[in-house]
């Protein structure tokens, strides 16, 4: 029996987070931050509820995080997000100097962690953040082809 490792597990509840988001017709991205082993922030996309562009998973949990703790620094924290985080999202991990992301899928379209450009790791910014990929990612990457074949049904059907 293989053992499962932390990072699974806490996959496991972005995963979740995800599933929430597809839920309510949102990509289905989740994201979780710990703190010493815990789960301090748990967030899904929100960016078609709240009409607002910004309102990643990533995003959210970030300030979720930052609440908890009553910081702006997410110093012993790790972000696990089902998909790679986006210029975006990885610009305000930088600011928050979270020092680790787990993430799922790559995004080979807009990813942010190694795919399209490798934000939190450039070599000119003063904050430099370990990355762990492909945590899951058949799991993370099912998830979002699935609900973007459905999208692509409906929209085939409208016409």
């Amino acid at each position: 029996m293989a053992l499962i490792s932390n990072d699974e597990v806490f996959m496991q509840e972005a995963i979740r987070q995800a599933k929430r988001a597809a839920d309510q017709d949102e990509v289905p991205i989740g994201a979780v931050i710990t703190y010493e082993n815990r789960i301090i922030a748990r967030a899904y996309n929100q960016v078609e509820l709240l009409k607002d562009p910004t309102a990643h998973a990533e995003m959210i949990a970030i300030t979720q995080a930052t609440n908890f703790l009553g910081t702006k620094w997410l110093h012993n924290c790790c972000l696990y997000v089902t998909l790679e985080p986006c210029s975006m999202c990885a610009g305000a991990l930088i600011l928050s100097r979270i020092p680790r992301i787990c993430f799922g899928a790559l995004d080979p379209k807009a990813g942010a962690c190694g795919s399209v450009a490798n934000i939190v790791q450039h070599s000119s910014l003063n904050h430099f953040v370990e990355i762990l990929p492909s945590v899951s990612s058949e799991i993370c990457g099912g998830m979002l082809t699935e609900f973007f074949q459905k999208k692509r049904r409906q929209i085939s059907g409208m016409n």
